[in-house]
């Protein structure tokens, strides 16, 4: 990838998880990050393959995600890494993961298959630690995670050190 190309995409997602997907033009991204429009249309095509090259960039850096959370064999090791997770986060990825989260709400742009992975190793765990419902307690340790990753982002004030003890505490770990 050229350090151009790497600029419009560096662009776009600043762009589009400031002010969104549909407020973001191509016009704009190109003006941001000193291209003509026509340079973001031959290396990308149009505005949903700019997002789509965002797109593939952010599943490689869920799947190295992934492969960190598979490297334990205890079941507890592996929802602590989950539960842990969100809490470190690094700032320099933080568009990233807003933009993900702003799909989110875009129905038909956002990819919910992402976030199965995750779910399919809670359901594992859990069934290996013989919990009564393994899906009931991945689904709730997933939404937990949303709604923590949520705050991060946004900087909200929670005192998520208190909110991490207690989900450690609750699952024994």
């Amino acid at each position: 990838m050229t350090k151009k190309q790497e600029k419009i995409l560096d662009v776009a997602l600043q762009l589009f998880a400031a002010k969104g997907y549909d407020a973001t033009s191509t016009s704009k991204i190109a003006k941001s990050a000193g291209v003509s429009e026509g340079l973001i249309f031959r290396h990308f095509g149009n505005k949903e393959g700019l997002l789509n090259a965002i797109m593939d960039q952010a599943m490689e850096k869920a799947e190295k995600m992934y492969e960190q959370m598979l490297v334990h064999n205890d079941p507890k090791k592996i929802i602590k890494s989950i539960i842990l997770f969100p809490f470190q986060i690094d700032p320099k990825e933080f568009s990233y993961w807003k933009l993900m989260y702003a799909l989110k709400w875009q129905a038909d742009v956002y990819d919910h298959t992402a976030s199965m992975p995750v779910k399919n190793i809670l359901v594992k765990a859990f069934t290996d630690l013989k919990y009564e419902n393994p899906s009931a307690e991945a689904d709730l340790i997933m939404i937990l995670m949303d709604g923590i990753a949520t705050n991060i982002l946004l900087k909200k004030n929670t005192k998520l050190q208190d909110v991490q003890i207690a989900l450690l505490n609750k699952y024994k770990l």
